[in-house]
């Protein structure tokens, strides 16, 4: 399996407009730095997935028939915008599989275009993309929102398996039980601010992610959907992450 980190920002990427953070400007000065909307492309045999949809130049990416599908995690707009063009193209269908929301985004769901969203997952359902299988978990966010158990084809008695759980605070205890019945090779994991006093209420901090990580025991970890203050913040404290543990960036390759 081959997961690629297109976007690794949280809803107001990097650099944000109008701040002069020392994370924005340097942003401005290393296109490197900035960060897009968090989504995620996962490949595995012939299988090529889209996990979420938030850039809004997919149609630029991403050639006619190049895509198995997406997999939407919800359908907040830093995750979801990208599909109101892509929904206009003709000539084939793209399958679109996330959880049941029928308010979706916007007329998505009344005006679909090419896009199909007639499969939606159901809590905790695997399914079988070719080699690629696929778990629905439910996260703890504002909106219906699932993370993705990927698990590639068994060799010698052993899957590799990628957990990608963003939008979340914490994880719901039925969805953290699937994830420690076998060793996670990678956690793709939501940590969008620097250590809070207060729990935030939609996103992990540095701490509650850490907790994640203590709590599933992955082999590797990247921190994903970055917010400008956490990039800031990690300017300042460079040892903060500790080993295992690692920052995403756009264009990141696991």
């Amino acid at each position: 399996m081959r997961l690629t980190l297109l976007g690794t920002g949280d809803a107001r990427q990097v650099p944000v407009y109008n701040c002069s953070c020392a994370a924005c400007d340097s942003a401005r000065v290393y296109p490197a730095r900035r960060r897009g909307p968090c989504c995620a492309l996962i490949e595995c045999g012939a299988q090529r997935w889209l996990i979420d949809s938030g850039l809004t130049d997919l149609t630029e990416r991403f050639p006619p028939h190049s895509l198995s599908g997406i997999l939407q995690t919800h359908y907040h707009a830093d995750h979801a915008q990208g599909l109101l063009h892509l929904r206009w193209g003709q000539g084939l269908i793209i399958p679109v599989h996330g959880p049941d929301d029928p308010e979706g985004l916007a007329d998505l769901y009344k005006h679909p275009g090419i896009l199909d969203f007639s499969q939606p997952f159901a809590a905790h359902e695997r399914r079988q993309l070719g080699e690629l299988s696929v778990t629905a978990l439910p996260l703890n966010h504002s909106k219906l929102t699932f993370g993705y158990l990927l698990e590639g084809p068994e060799v010698n008695g052993e899957r590799r398996r990628i957990a990608y759980l963003t939008d979340t605070l914490g994880v719901p205890d039925a969805s953290a039980e699937v994830l420690r019945q076998q060793s996670l090779d990678l956690l793709v994991l939501d940590c969008s601010t620097a250590p809070q006093p207060i729990a935030p209420r939609n996103h992990n901090d540095l701490t509650r992610a850490l907790e994640v990580v203590q709590q599933l025991q992955p082999r590797e970890t990247v921190l994903t959907h970055i917010g400008h203050s956490f990039d800031a913040w990690l300017l300042d404290n460079p040892g903060a992450l500790p080993t295992g543990v690692s920052l995403a960036f756009d264009g990141r390759v696991l």
